[in-house]
């Protein structure tokens, strides 16, 4: 059976004065079904978290270009790439007299498998059909207590200290980055990377059943819109990337994206005089 991306990224500015979020999903130059779907939340200040993440797009970009499937192994890349904007992001403090932080989450689609890497409050989710498969662990104070048992997931979600992180880059410290693989991937996988300003208002049964039943375009769409509605006019920058894997189908002689053939360009959600931001 061939398989072939159905990919999106997407943004809101929410209510905020400005977006410090940036997201991207690149090919890679090469082709090879390689493709990295990237998410960063900035921190800082005016411009200076839009900055610090746009350094994690430009970094993992930069890499990204230049991996080879064949002698490089991926979580390597992925981890290079978040140390080494943490170390730009950091130094460009003295250049901006800024103090720029960001999150990371990267998810890389190789040939009949996915790794990803994150560091701080940005998610990626991995679905089967509607159903959660995995989501990552937040770095941030809530997560510490929840781990504890101090506290109830339920009780995270509105949690006054739930924004605080406890590792980012750009920080004194260097970025803790947590990494995860899934193999022999089918049709009716999915992954969602996004920002907290997206996942703050969802659980992971009804991401999932949203992804399912919709393409990435309208899933992303009905995403955005849903949490708008829930913000109740505070919302934050929300940014995501969705990547499901379809069956081809087999009159159009599509190869597989994950096989060797090519991976469908990403789509955005477009409206006329909407706040959406096309990609």
């Amino acid at each position: 059976m061939s398989i072939m991306v159905d990919a999106c990224v997407a943004q809101h500015q929410g209510d905020r004065k400005e977006q410090q979020d940036r997201v991207a999903l690149m090919p890679h130059p090469k082709g090879g079904g390689l493709a990295l779907a990237v998410v960063a939340d900035g921190m800082g200040g005016h411009t200076g978290g839009a900055l610090a993440a746009q350094q994690v797009l430009h970094t993992s970009r930069n890499n990204f270009e230049h991996y080879s499937v064949r002698n490089e192994c991926p979580k390597e890349m992925l981890g290079a790439s978040i140390r080494e904007a943490h170390l730009l992001i950091k130094a460009s403090r003295f250049i901006n007299e800024k103090d720029p932080h960001s999150t990371a989450v990267m998810l890389l689609l190789q040939p009949g498998k996915a790794t990803w890497a994150h560091c701080g409050d940005s998610r990626v989710y991995r679905f089967s059909g509607d159903k959660p498969q995995f989501q990552t662990v937040d770095h941030s104070y809530v997560e510490q207590l929840v781990a504890k048992g101090k506290i109830t997931p339920e009780e995270a979600l509105v949690h006054p200290n739930r924004n605080i992180l406890v590792t980012s880059l750009g920080g004194n410290e260097p970025p803790r980055v947590d990494y995860g693989e899934a193999e022999s991937l089918a049709a009716g996988d999915a992954f969602l990377l996004c920002s907290d300003g997206l996942w703050s208002y969802f659980g992971a049964a009804e991401l999932g059943g949203v992804i399912a039943a919709y393409s990435a375009r309208e899933a992303a769409e009905r995403l955005i819109d849903r949490a708008r509605a829930r913000s109740h006019g505070d919302g934050d920058n929300i940014s995501l990337a969705i990547v499901k894997l379809v069956e081809a189908p087999k009159a159009s002689g599509v190869k597989a994206g994950l096989g060797g053939g090519n991976v469908s360009r990403p789509s955005v959600p477009e409206r006329s005089a909407s706040p959406y931001r096309s990609l």
